[in-house]
């Protein structure tokens, strides 16, 4: 192993459970440091982080995020990170902002593309142009209605700007921030690093720029790797495309201790809840606690052990006494601990109850904590709980995240605060002396009384619904124009108009896209890497294996064919997918049901998957899905729990499923300001295909009334037997269905897996039921628009088109990538302020569909969706548009997964007719889509008069809209 001359090695650390070796460098001219996690996987991670410690809610790191890659030195083009996507195979491409630090990460499985990449990266964020017109565009500024008319009225735009106001619509985003606040009074903390929309009008470009040459220096920077490329080899990067400039820089920015509270802190706050007339049962309630600094790591897994033990299922005192109390409809979703902070944190409370309540959720907690100082936990609950931690170091991830940066994360936290990332990663001998630890008497009782109910920095926060806020909010922020208008010298407009001219001239602008690096078609890998199992029956049920590099996991999944099913019971199958690894089973109640659960598996879950056929989108087909995962020294134990979930699951305990039904609602509800683009996205493409009308129907907008429905109703204990009746009925249709097993686990403990899977599955079916299928869907309004409490719309347009087998199909996909490109980000992100945009093609449904997120506009951005095609036809597109658009889809099809999720995805997708010939297929024919393709299938599909539209928005935009049918949520 060489090390770059620039560089010196500090140290190096082998840690066999995760199959790498921790190498640590630091620079020897700034003092950067270098974490190099060295394994043999080309899919290679990089990431540079900074600590970043704002002073106020300005949202300087977040707005400084976004305008980082704005353009840079060697690379002056306004937009290189989203010309980057285009130009990549990543597998991913991000920037975060967190409480105290920004990180640039990215993934890559080409080492080409990965060195593209970093060269970027590394020129973004130490030589920023940091344009003062980027800073509008993604921070914020002032414009006229009509940008060239002085007498138009006057608006705040900005995409950081608007996207805050997205977040902060989510009643439980603005109840975490409140929290942490109050629970840090005088740290960086204290403040909203994502930015308050009223104080990111005060931040200054003067502000901005000074704040990057603070934090933004090679002294303050960490940078991390993963993978199979040398740290020499990345060190020579870093030393030419970055550090060479630079000497070392004197910082003080570390984050000092919060002060202590000497008693606990108690306020009120309010969050907006329009046009409600019932503002009972509306109401957060939350205690939390300030403990102690996460570099300490021994310290910080006694506390994670605490919560788990705590709060992780329903046999945890804690959250049994929060899932049962009649003070609120269901644990806050904030509950838990968090290492998100120098300092950790410790949460709980309820959601659903009231701010008379207050003192009696604060002494439900206490008392809670009291009687488990006084008397203890099982050993069983506290072994249950070390089961969980071992578990979750030992999984190999990837599925929707890379696996590599998964690590990177994890040595970063505390890597940042001059803490010791080997123990984030190599856990083994820390889990060895807690477990050493655990088996005293008063372990538990003894955390809980020093950090919890000794520790007087506590905040008990109530917040309540104001159904005035959001007026008040808004009034606010119309006072805040007219005042700035009233107030404007002639010079002043003249600015302002001048500014909307420059930043539409620079956002029109045609940079040259080869001064970036990139990768061509020639560079895409010949084929697409798909897992192969092998059929084995177990006695007469069809299984099938799949030998994958699992580190010691094994996953069982009991898959079952849907029966024909009438409208009740097709209704009813979501809320038993809910139920059925909650409650008891195997004669067990569901408490100690869910403590087995937690000692011998990572999680059991239940899912319906239904998809349209490759061929027609009408020819459904759907299955039932009980899954789980262990350690493999438990895979017998898992094989009986989901044989007796599927075949036992008990619904007689009345008052729990009351609850799951509560707490269903609750997410659900509080998802929608996260997720109001899919949400979108369902409702507009609703009455294409079955499947399309079905996901509206069950997991959309559609799904939710239905689900506050039945919420409101079973508070009639008829109804909740009833329910109840009508869930084992179905449960016990559904377990005498044919079925077959899915297998995934290393290959040499198959043999023993299978002696497991013998002793307990058999085949008990008593007959061949009618197969299942979907009625065709209703005709829905053109025009739909869902009325919730949010200061920002989700638009959505869609098409009606074909099935993923067509010859079109192809095209289609492409075409969303191509649209978005080369018209929707500009028009929709950079011109119209919205966080995001795009359109793609959804094979499921046989449709494609336009979309926005958090976008401050309505009716600009339908008509944006509908310019978009207008340009398509109109212009004269160079190739390597072309080729972006090929380029990003085809990275989209390769993207690895987990070992465990690629072959799970393989064997559905060959249930569903998705088989690797089918895939390859696909793959080989979007490699030759050409423009001419894309301009014929755009005219053929995409035709106004097919088109539905659905948007989710407040009360007051809807109402401007009088030919749209409106739907309260």
């Amino acid at each position: 192993m060489t090390t770059h001359p620039a560089f010196e090695l500090l140290r190096q650390h082998p840690i066999p459970a995760l199959r790498l070796e921790f190498q640590e460098y630091r620079h020897i001219a700034t003092g950067a440091r270098h974490l190099h996690l060295a394994a043999d996987d080309p899919h290679n991670a990089f990431m540079v982080a900074f600590l970043t410690v704002p002073q106020d809610s300005t949202g300087v790191a977040h707005i400084l995020e976004h305008t980082t890659l704005c353009g840079s030195q060697r690379y002056p083009v306004r937009d290189p990170f989203f010309m980057m996507i285009r130009r990549s195979l990543n597998t991913f491409m991000n920037a975060f902002t967190s409480s105290d630090w920004t990180a640039y990460p990215f993934a890559s499985q080409n080492k080409k593309d990965f060195n593209n990449l970093l060269d970027v990266y590394l020129d973004a964020t130490f030589f920023p142009l940091l344009n003062e017109r980027d800073f509008a565009q993604e921070g914020h500024r002032l414009e006229f209605a009509k940008p060239d008319d002085p007498n138009s009225p006057l608006s705040f735009k900005g995409v950081v700007f608007n996207e805050m106001k997205g977040a902060l619509s989510s009643p439980v985003q603005r109840l975490g921030l409140a929290l942490q606040s109050r629970l840090f009074p005088t740290t960086t903390y204290h403040f909203n690093s994502g930015g308050e929309p009223e104080a990111i009008l005060n931040l200054t470009y003067e502000q901005l720029k000074a704040f990057h040459a603070r934090h933004y220096h090679p002294s303050n920077a960490v940078f991390l790797t993963y993978g199979d490329i040398p740290a020499a080899e990345h060190q020579e990067r870093f030393q030419s495309g970055a550090l060479n400039p630079f000497k070392a820089l004197e910082l003080d920015l570390a984050i000092p201790a919060e002060r202590r509270y000497t008693a606990p802190v108690h306020d009120l706050i309010h969050y907006p809840l329009d046009g409600a007339e019932e503002l009972t049962d509306q109401t957060h309630i939350v205690l939390g606690w300030l403990l102690g600094p996460i570099t300490d790591p021994l310290a910080t897994l006694r506390a994670r052990l605490l919560s788990d033990v705590l709060l992780d299922n329903s046999s945890s005192p804690l959250r049994h006494a929060l899932e049962t109390s009649d003070l609120g409809t269901a644990p806050s979703p904030m509950c838990g601990f968090d290492t998100s902070t120098r300092e950790a944190t410790f949460v709980c409370g309820l959601e659903g109850s009231n701010p008379e309540e207050a003192d009696a959720v604060e002494k439900l907690v206490l008392d809670v904590l009291h009687q488990v100082a006084a008397d203890g936990v099982p050993q069983a609950a506290v072994d249950a709980a070390l089961h969980q931690l071992e578990l979750s170091e030992r999984e190999i991830t990837g599925d929707g995240f890379p696996y590599g940066l998964r690590l990177l994360m994890e040595a970063l936290t505390p890597a940042i605060h001059g803490g010791d990332p080997i123990t984030a990663l190599d856990s083994d001998p820390l889990l060895e002396q807690l477990r050493a630890e655990s088996r005293a008497a008063d372990f538990i009782p003894h955390l809980i009384r020093q950090l919890l109910l000794d520790n007087p920095h506590r905040v008990d926060l109530v917040m309540a619904p104001d159904p005035e806020l959001s007026a008040k909010q808004a009034a606010s922020e119309n006072q805040r124009l007219a005042t700035l208008g009233a107030t404007l010298a002639d010079a002043d407009k003249t600015r302002i108009i001048e500014q909307a001219r420059m930043l539409a001239e620079r956002q029109q602008q045609q940079d040259d896209p080869e001064l970036l690096p990139r990768v061509g078609l020639d560079d895409v890998p010949p084929d697409l890497k798909i897992p192969e199992g092998v059929s084995r029956p177990v006695g007469q049920i069809p299984a099938h294996w799949y030998a994958q590099g699992t580190n010691g996991m094994v996953y069982l999944q009991a898959v079952l064919d849907l029966p024909t099913l009438d409208a009740d019971e097709l209704d009813l199958l979501p809320f038993l997918c809910a139920c059925l690894t909650d409650v008891g089973s195997g004669g067990r109640d569901y408490r100690t049901t869910q403590a087995w659960q937690a000692a011998v598996t990572g999680g059991i879950n239940a899912r319906v998957s239904v998809r349209g056929g490759v061929a027609d989108v009408s020819e459904v087909k759907g299955v039932l899905v009980v899954a789980g995962k262990a350690l493999a020294r438990n895979q017998g134990a898992l094989s009986d729990l989901l044989w007796n979930t599927l075949t036992s699951a008990r619904f007689d305990e009345l008052p729990k499923l009351r609850e799951i039904i509560a707490q269903m609602r609750a997410q659900r509800e509080e998802a929608i300001t996260d997720h109001g683009h899919m949400l979108a996205l369902a409702a507009a493409s609703a009455s294409f295909s079955p499947v399309a009308a079905l996901n509206h129907r069950w997991d959309g907008l559609q799904g939710l009334k239905a689900l506050k429905a039945l919420d409101d109703g079973l508070d009639e204990p008829a109804a909740l037997q009833n329910f109840a009746s009508r869930l084992e009925r179905l449960r016990d249709r559904l377990a005498a269905m044919p079925k077959q097993l899915l297998v995934v686990s290393e290959a040499e403990r198959q043999a023993a897996l299978a002696e497991a899977l013998a002793a307990r599955w058999h085949d008990h079916q008593s007959s061949s039921p009618l197969p299942f299928g979907l009625a065709p869907p209703t005709a829905s309004p053109i025009r739909q628009g869902f009325r919730v409490n949010t200061q920002v719309n989700f638009c959505a347009k869609a098409y009606p088109t074909v099935a993923p087998d067509h010859p079109d199909a192809p095209a289609l996909q492409v075409l969303g990538d191509f649209l978005r490109n080369g018209y929707l980000h500009r028009a929709i992100r950079e011109q119209g302020g919205a966080y995001g945009g795009g359109a793609g093609y959804h094979p499921d449904s046989g449709s494609f569909r336009f979309y926005s997120y958090r976008d401050p506009r309505l009716a600009d951005t339908l008509a944006d969706f509908d310019r978009s095609l207008a340009w398509l036809h109109s212009n004269d597109h160079p190739a390597r548009t072309l080729e972006e658009a090929i380029l990003g889809v085809i990275a989209a099809i390769d993207k690895p997964g987990s070992p465990a999720g690629e072959a799970i995805t393989a064997f559905f997708g060959t249930l569903f007719g998705r088989t690797p010939e089918q895939r390859r297929r696909f793959r080989q024919q979007v490699l030759a889509v050409t423009v001419a393709d894309l301009q014929r299938v755009a005219q053929t599909y995409l035709q106004p008069e097919r088109a539905n539209c659905a948007v989710i928005s407040d009360a007051r935009t809807l109402g401007a809209q009088p030919d749209w049918a409106v739907i309260t949520v």
